[in-house]
């Protein structure tokens, strides 16, 4: 009779296993895909960007799919959880935040580093939103930011801004940042993230005749602390992306873009930085080595003057981003953190002091040894 008892109990109870009373149907659920911060007037505007995953599956399977809308979603409120509880109100369906692929800072939001560290609060403490999404500052209306589509109708998750590292790996200019990393750099003492900045750029591409947008990274803003400190151009950091260690594959002209004799192709940087003290004062020495090959070759060099050239533009260049920080104040190859990990004593000292740690003459070497791999299918001159 026990026996029968507890099999009863055990069938009852697997039955009550299998009832999903809080479940809820994918196919009714609002899916965030970005999220926008924006501030006006003393209040924090916050977007969201929605797309409808019956559409994104489809056509991630045919690339001739209709057109997908994207649905944008604003809030406001005096803090960022009000601002986003105002977008439930109008949301029609449960909001489910754990497909977030971005997220997107308004210029103005953020001058002031407690903007920042609020909408990270937000962030960081829900535990549906993911540490490693892809963060970004933009000049661009954020509906226009949210409203962007990819080329040949395909998801719009495929776009640079959720996907960036598809154009880092063929165009390595500005190294993509994602949000635990911008944690990390703001809370370190001489931490300096590089904010990539968002463009639309409406000219290059269109759709038979048709202009289509579409997106660019076109600078970044360099912080100090929690605040972006400045917003520099690409041309601007055309020096910066030699000392990325993740740098993959980026194209110079030699000996100028000017007056170009040839493309090179150069890969896998290993870089170093390292200080030296004298009379006191900080000065700081770049030792860079890459991988080149020719893309184009317009005149005819040996491999000795290609490797010379190509070590010339770099060093041009690094000195060119260098001198465009010192005018604003901003140390971009952020030699600060250099010193402060080799000689904290010496960083403390100069820190607690008010003093400048980088000058005019603060960067005293570039070494660059540039090891030319192969030509493509045609052959160099010997000598």
């Amino acid at each position: 009779m026990r026996r029968k008892l507890l099999l009863l109990a055990n069938i009852a109870l697997m039955f009550a296993l299998t009832a999903c009373w809080n479940s809820k149907d994918i196919q009714n659920m609002a899916y965030v895909t970005g999220i926008g911060f924006d501030y006006e007037n003393g209040k924090y505007i916050t977007y969201v960007q929605l797309l409808n995953f019956s559409n994104v599956a489809k056509s991630e399977t045919d690339l001739s799919g209709k057109n997908i809308p994207t649905w944008i979603g604003k809030g406001e409120g005096t803090t960022v959880t009000q601002s986003f509880n105002s977008i439930y109100s109008t949301a029609q369906l449960r909001v489910f935040w754990g497909h977030v692929k971005a997220i997107v800072f308004s210029d103005r939001f953020l001058e002031d580093g407690e903007r920042l560290k609020a909408s990270y609060d937000f962030v960081n403490r829900y535990r549906e939103i993911r540490y490693n999404i892809p963060v970004y500052g933009t000049r661009e209306p954020m509906r226009e930011i949210f409203a962007m589509k990819s080329n040949l109708n395909i998801s719009p998750l495929q776009t640079l801004m959720e996907s960036p590292e598809m154009t880092y790996s063929q165009r390595s200019c500005i190294m993509p940042l994602y949000g635990y990393k911008l944690v990390a750099l703001i809370n370190e003492p001489a931490g300096a993230p590089l904010l990539p900045s968002l463009a639309i750029n409406r000219q290059a591409w269109t759709e038979d005749l048709e202009h289509r947008p579409m997106f660019k990274i076109d600078g970044a803003y360099f912080f100090k602390g929690s605040t972006a400190k400045d917003w520099f151009s690409e041309d601007e950091l055309q020096g910066y992306r030699w000392m990325q260690k993740k740098l993959q594959r980026s194209i110079i002209n030699i000996p100028s873009d000017e007056q170009p004799q040839a493309a090179i192709v150069l890969e896998d940087p290993r870089t170093e930085a390292h200080h030296e003290l004298r009379d006191g004062q900080p000065y700081y020495n770049i030792s860079i080595k890459l991988n080149a090959y020719v893309d184009e070759l317009r005149q005819n060099l040996t491999k000795k003057e290609i490797e010379n050239m190509t070590a010339q533009v770099i060093q041009r260049q690094i000195r060119h981003t260098y001198d465009k920080g010192l005018e604003r104040g901003v140390d971009i190859f952020n030699f600060t953190e250099c010193l402060y990990r080799e000689n904290p004593k010496k960083w403390r000292e100069m820190d607690e002091q008010g003093e400048r740690m980088i000058k005019p003459d603060s960067l005293n070497t570039i070494h660059v040894k540039v090891n030319l791999q192969h030509s493509g299918k045609y052959k160099l001159r010997v000598d």
